[in-house]
């Protein structure tokens, strides 16, 4: 791709085609077929909460909230009216990141401070830690309190992928019992290189990754080899496979070219993991965090940013 580096009001014009490019794409996909359930403001019993940095389902169709709060537990388990079930994790976490749920049913999480992996068993008894080790300090860091593990996901005979993301822009393999395989990426715009590997998701094959600031959605094989990149999604954040499809939550490319300034907008992008095209497309209450069953119902949280910054939604099929 050649760059145009021609200002127009201050914005280069390869940023404006951009985002001008996704919102064509955006308005041209058919709107999803889903209703919002907002669920934060029904967990009376939960405590106050902070942040919801994400949000999960197990197939029971219990939901496990990942919050940052000092008044409440990091993690609470609810079920589909909202109210509290459970809830574990106080003093475990430094800046409680993403949850997710495994296909044996257990909770792993990821701290972005701390870099600390954790596994629970659904009724949040402590069952691993992985110590991803190398915590990026001081300027290498995305932001000053961030700068560790942003997300996981499960491949293959129980390999553990993990986006190293806010400091050490990588990706980890793990092995079911803890043991590191491999590590690959670094800071930059190359390929196979990242800036702030935000979201990780496989479909067994293929392991998709959200570079944040990249604004791309890189894929790679399971043993780490690139594979190529989507540009055309604007700046994505989460990612999940699910029903044969990937979901990607993002930011649009506006103003400037970012996805986080004050005009950009959360939505969330049903596509074919095969050619990155779009199939459909819901409006976000914010971009950090998402879940997809295989029935297509979602929960999508927007930790620091959208229009529901300290809580989440549940959306569900008409």
């Amino acid at each position: 791709m050649h760059f145009l580096f021609i200002l127009i009001c201050g914005l280069p014009l390869q940023a404006q085609d951009a985002a001008a490019q996704l919102r064509a794409l955006i308005q041209a996909t058919p709107r999803l077929a889903l209703e919002q359930v907002p669920l934060a403001g029904r967990m009376e019993n939960a405590g106050s909460l902070g942040i919801v940095s994400s949000v999960t389902a197990d197939r029971n169709g219990v939901i496990y909230v990942l919050q940052r709060g000092d008044k409440a537990d990091p993690v609470i388990a609810i079920n589909r009216e909202g109210r509290v079930l459970r809830s574990w994790g106080k003093g475990m976490y430094t800046v409680p990141h993403s949850i997710r749920v495994d296909p044996d049913g257990n909770i792993w999480t990821t701290d972005a401070g701390s870099s600390l992996v954790l596994k629970f068993s659904p009724e949040g008894k402590k069952l691993q830690e992985i110590a991803v080790g190398e915590v990026a300090t001081g300027s290498d860091c995305a932001f000053p309190t961030l700068c560790g593990t942003t997300d996981l996901t499960f491949g293959p005979n129980g390999r553990l992928f993990i986006s190293d993301g806010y400091g050490n822009a990588r990706v980890l393999e793990y092995t079911a019992d803890g043991k590191r395989v491999k590590a690959w990426g670094s800071k930059g715009t190359a390929a196979g290189q990242f800036q702030i590997p935000h979201g990780i998701a496989t479909d067994g094959k293929v392991l998709y990754v959200a570079d944040r600031t990249n604004a791309r959605v890189q894929r790679f094989d399971l043993d780490g080899h690139y594979q190529g990149e989507w540009t055309h999604l604007g700046r994505p954040f989460a990612l999940k496979i699910a029903g044969g499809a990937l979901w990607i939550s993002l930011m649009t490319l506006e103003p400037g070219g970012r996805g986080e300034g004050p005009r950009a907008s959360p939505w969330i992008l049903k596509v074919d993991p095969a050619t990155g095209k779009a199939m459909g497309q819901i409006e976000a209450p914010g971009p950090h965090s998402i879940d997809v069953s295989d029935a297509g119902e979602l929960l999508a949280s927007g930790c620091c940013g959208g229009s529901n910054p300290m809580g989440f939604s549940w959306f569900r099929k008409r």
